[in-house]
């Protein structure tokens, strides 16, 4: 078999096969359980090779260097972002205030789930480029269509938009990298801290 081009069927390290055509995503699915096990993405290509149960060289078919498989993976994380946040959102005729708490609650449980993913996602070593690509705006958006949707509704204070959302996504990701951390504890902020911050922001914006 010539490994470089996965052209034959592969066991990887978890028991699953990959056939001609999937070696790409196999090698991300990897990565990303690596990710699980090792937050902050200290392992190699070579290593994810191994463990793809392809040659050294395979990855490169596919990924320039280390640099743009974490990249992809950073993208993969802000698509499934947004699909988290857009599936939490309530069905027609909900209140604004109940579609904005169950959209941050669906933000800030991605990140804790999925710790080593989320903060590749926001790092140096994702790459500029990942937060000019359209997929990782797509995750901002979700919340910058329902501010905008508020304002014409007239639930919101007329203001520059963009920055209504700036300061949304500002909270949503600090308590996420709190809560993450450990220190957004209730014998700090108490009980229900999580929502009753929400809401504060909110009715900032509210008129």
């Amino acid at each position: 078999m010539d490994d470089s081009t996965g052209s034959r069927a592969k066991a990887t390290a978890g028991g699953r096969r990959y056939h001609h055509g999937d070696l790409r995503r196999a090698l991300l699915e990897t990565a990303e359980a690596m990710l699980r096990e090792d937050p902050s993405w200290q392992f190699t290509l070579r290593e994810v090779a191994r463990r793809a149960g392809v040659s050294h060289t395979a990855p490169y078919n596919h990924f320039e260097d280390k640099a743009a498989l974490l990249a992809e993976l950073a993208l993969m994380g802000f698509d499934r972002l947004r699909e988290a946040c857009l599936a939490a959102m309530p069905g027609p005729g909900a209140e604004l205030r109940a579609e904005y708490l169950a959209v941050a609650r669906a933000y800030v449980s991605f990140g804790v789930e999925n710790p080593g993913l989320y903060r590749l996602m926001f790092s140096q070593e994702a790459g500029a480029a990942v937060h000019e690509n359209p997929r990782s705006r797509a995750a901002f958006g979700v919340m910058l269509e329902m501010l905008e949707r508020g304002q014409r509704e007239g639930l919101l204070r007329k203001r520059r938009v963009r920055s209504q959302a700036a300061a949304c996504w500002a909270e949503v990701h600090g308590i996420t990298m709190l809560t993450m951390d450990g220190l957004f504890r209730r014998e700090t902020v108490g009980r229900k801290a999580l929502d009753e911050a929400l809401e504060t922001l909110l009715e900032g914006l509210e008129p």
